[in-house]
C-alpha cells in the first residue's frame, strides 16, 4: 500500500493564502536489474537478457529519432518528444525589429518530455491503494529577502563554495525554494555570488 504526502504550498496568485497538493511517498528508486527482475519472473515467457536487449535497444534508438525530429509513441506507456531551448551563455530572442538573431549553434536539446498514455495512467490508479502519509508544511524563513543575500554572501567569504543544502540550511528555506531564490539572486548586480558547474554539480563561489 503506497502513501500520500499532502504538501502546502503558496497561492500563485499572490493572496498571501497556502494552497495544499498531494503527491505519492517514493519508497526508493529501482535500478534496471530490479525492474528486469521484476518483470522476468518465473512463468512471464520474458528473460532477463530479452529485458536487456529490449531496454538497451530503447536507450540507443530514441535519443536518435527524437533528434530527427520525431516523437516517439510507445502503446500503453505515452509520447516521447524533444524540449529545446538557447544554450546558458545565450539570450533568447523576440520578434522586435533589428535585434540580432539566434542561430542554430545557439540552440540546444535541454529535456525530453513525456506525456503518459492514458490507459497507463488508468492502470496505475487501478493498482493503487492510498494511504494517509505525512503533512508537509511550507517553510517560511525568518529572515528578509536583503537578509538572505547577505547570509549568503558571507557564506562564500569564508568557504569555497556553496552548495544549494548550505543555502537552504542557513536561510530555513526549503530545498526547492532555495534553488529558485538563488537562481534569481545571480542576476542582481549586488550578489557577490555567482553560479559555478551545472547540474548536480552546481555551486556558487565568490564573484
Amino acid at each position: 500500500m503506497a502513501k500520500y504526502i499532502k504538501k502546502e504550498i503558496a497561492d500563485l496568485n499572490g493572496t498571501g493564502k497556502t494552497q495544499a497538493y498531494y503527491k505519492l511517498q517514493t519508497l526508493r528508486n529501482l535500478s534496471q536489474d530490479e525492474f528486469i527482475d521484476k518483470c522476468a519472473y518465473p512463468g512471464s515467457g520474458v528473460t532477463s537478457a530479452m529485458m536487456k536487449a529490449v531496454l538497451g535497444t530503447l536507450a540507443f534508438q530514441l535519443p536518435r529519432l527524437l533528434a530527427l525530429g520525431y516523437s516517439v509513441s510507445i502503446d500503453g506507456l505515452g509520447t516521447f518528444s524533444t524540449r529545446l531551448g538557447v544554450k546558458k551563455d545565450k539570450v533568447k530572442e523576440s520578434f522586435q525589429e533589428g535585434e540580432s538573431k539566434r542561430n542554430a549553434q545557439s540552440i540546444e536539446v535541454n529535456g525530453i518530455s513525456f506525456r503518459a498514455d492514458k490507459e497507463f495512467i488508468r492502470n496505475t490508479d487501478r493498482e493503487c491503494e492510498l494511504e494517509r502519509g505525512d503533512d508537509c508544511r511550507l517553510r517560511k524563513s525568518r529572515y528578509t529577502l536583503n537578509e538572505r543575500m547577505a547570509l549568503a554572501r558571507d557564506f562564500v567569504e569564508h568557504n569555497t563554495y556553496m552548495r544549494v543544502s548550505d543555502y537552504a540550511a542557513i536561510t530555513g528555506l526549503s530545498q526547492s525554494k532555495a534553488s529558485i531564490e538563488l537562481r534569481d539572486l545571480c542576476q542582481m548586480p549586488d550578489a557577490g555570488f555567482k553560479p559555478q558547474g551545472r547540474g548536480s554539480h552546481k555551486v556558487y563561489v565568490k564573484a
